[in-house]
């Protein structure tokens, strides 16, 4: 798809729609469903709609100021391309095309563990800034060594994942036949006939591999089977001394991932953590789950001055700046990015990313904020 097609997607929601019409809707679901009732899910959007600004004027935004440092890392805009897994049924490698997107905006890409490209593989791939995501795994041994790879091979930060103790509820893919291990059936086969060019590119590309977990609890086979695998041994005894252990194991920045307590944030930042990741796994998880925009404040007091990432219901540049009013450091977003990957690719992606900071900008210059460093709680009310 060339530039003057892309520049007609002038919002993530038309990537959205793009996206619904050109996959398959059991994959579509996959990507864009929550768990149960989705009650989550939906008060992610909603409660970044029911955030106000107050605008300021006679400033001069001529050039708004937005490059950011996270967690000593600078960046061209306050985003994060959050974690992610199985991203190769949207497009064939997937990751690495979010992940140059990202690069190409001077923004930092999460490798998820359950990525169908491998830490040493991303590493050499995409030169640009890159964090590595830790799903929990009862094996303590195999954790450890996901952790040393990401660390020899220079990752930023290690974001490890502590709401996830058992999968959830996604009943969007048990109605639509999607399971792990993926059980063939009329429907997915029928899904693949009416979307030939999205099963034309799968075949071409190959069922998912998921690299970083291969020969986990001693497989053989990378692909499906052991994604069954590592989904029933997520380690739900995960408690607050293995991650200590953890903090000793990784020399560089760590991040907690699946935080909404104030209390559990301030437990975290006194035994020595460098974030705190505001997240409820973008509705797939605990449905009825607190709005991640609506935790943000009360985390913003509870650990004043730590780094605070959020991440769930982001569709729209202004989102980021109404973030980072309530205290938030920097906006991770996951959908946003892969709508437009599964539309184009890394071209997709890169455009994705390019409305929101293009968004972001223009909101800042019509709420009268010169630089991200003005905002502050007294800019919003809900």
């Amino acid at each position: 798809m060339n530039e003057e097609r892309l520049a007609r997607y002038l919002s993530i929601n038309d990537f959205r729609h793009a996206a619904r019409r050109r996959l398959p809707r059991a994959v579509f679901d996959f990507i864009d469903g929550g768990a149960e009732d989705e009650l989550t899910l939906r008060d992610n959007r909603h409660a970044f709609e029911r955030i106000r600004l107050m605008p300021r004027v006679l400033n001069d935004v001529s050039a708004p100021q937005i490059a950011s440092d996270l967690l000593g890392t600078s960046v061209q805009a306050p985003l994060v391309v959050a974690p992610m897994g199985s991203c190769m049924l949207a497009w064939p490698q997937a990751d690495i095309a979010l992940a140059r997107a990202a690069h190409a905006h001077g923004i930092i890409y999460t490798l998820s563990t359950m990525s169908t490209t491998s830490i040493e593989r991303m590493a050499r791939a995409v030169q640009g800034a890159l964090w590595f995501q830790l799903y929990v795994l009862k094996d303590h041994d195999f954790n450890l060594q996901l952790i040393d790879r990401a660390q020899a091979h220079g990752y930023g930060a290690l974001v490890v994942t502590v709401d996830l103790p058992a999968g959830g509820k996604r009943e969007k893919d048990y109605r639509n036949g999607i399971s792990i291990p993926l059980r063939p059936s009329w429907g997915l086969l029928r899904d693949g006939i009416t979307h030939p060019a999205w099963a034309w590119q799968l075949l071409r590309g190959g069922l998912p591999q998921f690299e970083n977990v291969a020969g986990y609890g001693g497989m053989a086979d990378n692909g499906l089977p052991i994604a069954a695998r590592v989904g029933q041994s997520l380690d739900d005894a995960f408690n607050w001394n293995k991650l200590a252990r953890m903090r000793e194991r990784w020399k560089g920045r760590l991040l907690v991932k699946g935080v909404e307590h104030p209390e559990d944030a301030q437990r975290l930042v006194a035994m020595g953590v460098d974030g705190i990741w505001i997240s409820n796994h973008g509705g797939r998880q605990l449905d009825g789950a607190i709005a991640t925009a609506d935790a943000l404040p009360l985390m913003a007091q509870a650990v004043p001055g730590t780094p605070l990432i959020i991440d769930s219901g982001v569709r729209r540049g202004v989102d980021v700046l109404k973030a980072r009013a309530l205290g938030a450091s920097g906006v991770a977003v996951g959908r946003a990015a892969l709508y437009g990957a599964a539309v184009a690719g890394e071209a997709g992606a890169y455009r994705a990313l390019q409305i929101l900071i293009d968004e972001l900008k223009l909101s800042m210059k019509l709420a009268g904020a010169a630089s991200l460093t003005e905002l502050g709680p007294h800019w919003v009310v809900r």
